[in-house]
């Protein structure tokens, strides 16, 4: 079975890159007219926001379950490196941000002019910020898109930075010039943790890692009346989105077409389990015996 996401997922991404957009545009402006280091800061990680959309648009295009003559396994692992490269952008985004921070500590700078205007302006980006890490994050996990779930876990560390930010700005618009300074680390703390997340969900699809415990395969395979056992069991892919099962089936047949009737039945079954699944099965006579239910040494 093969499930196609990609038409929703780029309605997604052109939605909320329009509205990165804005909210980028919004923080340059009024940083740029403050003065403020962790306003500015939180622009830049704006920025990234709107290139992972576009790099989410990218990788969506060419990340086609549809298996083809060179990948007979589809395109999934497309979604997977576009979302380590959200992974990378943060990175940089964390980077730029402690380095601005320790030179306005080194040289100085400029102190921040904030108004409530501005603080205004600000609740707007919050506001548009948590729509959208919703709103990506509720249709990722629908149609099981890593790209979705990642840009969505990105934007949420946008509304916390722009909390500090806006906590900042009130001790600024108080009197304490020094919180825009300080609240620049946390901010870059939020976004590499966010890019470590990103990194983490995403490398275990790249690298096979195992989909579905082979002891769990191997309950639902030995329910089916005429399997004896089955053996060297191995999964890959991410739960929701598409998985492949690969297994050596011993049955109870005396004829090819009873042997072919057992192992639809436990295709069925494992569909019904982990759908959207691709199943390749090895067929073993009842005299075969192996304990080996997985890889395992």
């Amino acid at each position: 079975m093969i499930y196609d996401n990609r038409a929703e997922v780029k309605k997604v991404l052109i939605i909320t890159l329009l509205l990165n957009l804005f909210v980028m545009g919004l923080k340059a402006v009024v940083g740029y007219y403050t003065g403020s280091l962790s306003l500015l800061a939180d622009a830049l990680h704006s920025v990234t926001d709107s290139a992972n959309n576009v790099l989410g648009l990218v990788t969506s295009k060419f990340s086609s379950p549809i298996p083809d003559r060179e990948h007979p396994y589809g395109h999934h692992k497309f979604e997977a490196v576009g979302a380590l490269g959200i992974s990378a952008f943060l990175g940089i985004a964390c980077f730029e941000i402690l380095q601005g921070a320790i030179e306005r500590i080194i040289k100085g700078g400029e102190p921040v002019r904030i108004t409530p205007i501005e603080l205004w302006l600000l609740l707007i980006v919050l506001g548009v910020n948590i729509f959208v890490a919703f709103y990506e994050r509720g249709v990722g996990r629908r149609v099981g898109s890593p790209i979705l779930i990642a840009d969505a876990t990105h934007t949420m560390s946008d509304v916390w930075v722009t909390i500090s930010v806006m906590g900042g700005l009130i001790g600024v618009w108080l009197g304490y010039q020094w919180l825009d300074i300080v609240l620049a680390f946390p901010v870059a703390l939020l976004v590499f943790w966010s890019g470590w997340s990103v990194l983490k969900e995403n490398l275990p699809s790249l690298v096979d890692e195992m989909a579905i415990p082979p002891e769990t395969i191997h309950a639902i395979a030995t329910s089916v009346p005429g399997v004896v056992n089955c053996h060297d069991i191995a999964s890959r892919g991410i739960i929701g989105r598409q998985v492949f099962i690969e297994m050596h089936l011993i049955v109870n047949a005396a004829d090819v077409e009873t042997a072919h009737t057992i192992t639809e039945e436990v295709e069925k079954q494992l569909e019904e389990r982990f759908t959207p699944v691709r199943i390749l099965i090895h067929v073993e006579p009842p005299s075969y015996q192996s304990e080996h239910i997985s890889y395992d040494l």
